[in-house]
């Protein structure tokens, strides 16, 4: 069993206000958790009203099922959000 840990750091220009901002995370994160059965929370930038962070925990049986789900969330976040991924980050344990 592998442990994979996602952490991606999003940008949008759309954002005005914090309220705005959480308000599209907060749908983002129940949507993602529904659709890919992980945990994932508010992880960085929590002030700053244009730029978030959203660190991911999936369990598997090996890492390219892990590989496989962050992928579909990059994908998911990309088509579904007007967030720009600025950068993104995987560990695997």
């Amino acid at each position: 069993m592998m442990i994979g840990l996602l952490e991606i750091d999003l940008f949008s220009e759309q954002f005005h206000s914090l309220k705005e901002k959480r308000r599209l995370l907060s749908s983002l994160k129940e949507r993602l958790k529904h659709k890919f059965n992980i945990a994932v929370v508010e992880s960085a930038y929590q002030d700053l009203w244009q730029q978030a962070q959203l660190s991911v925990v999936s369990l598997g049986p090996n890492r390219s099922i892990l590989e496989n789900t962050f992928k579909q969330i990059e994908d998911f976040i990309f088509l579904n959000y007007a967030l720009q991924i600025s950068k993104i980050n995987i560990r695997y344990f």
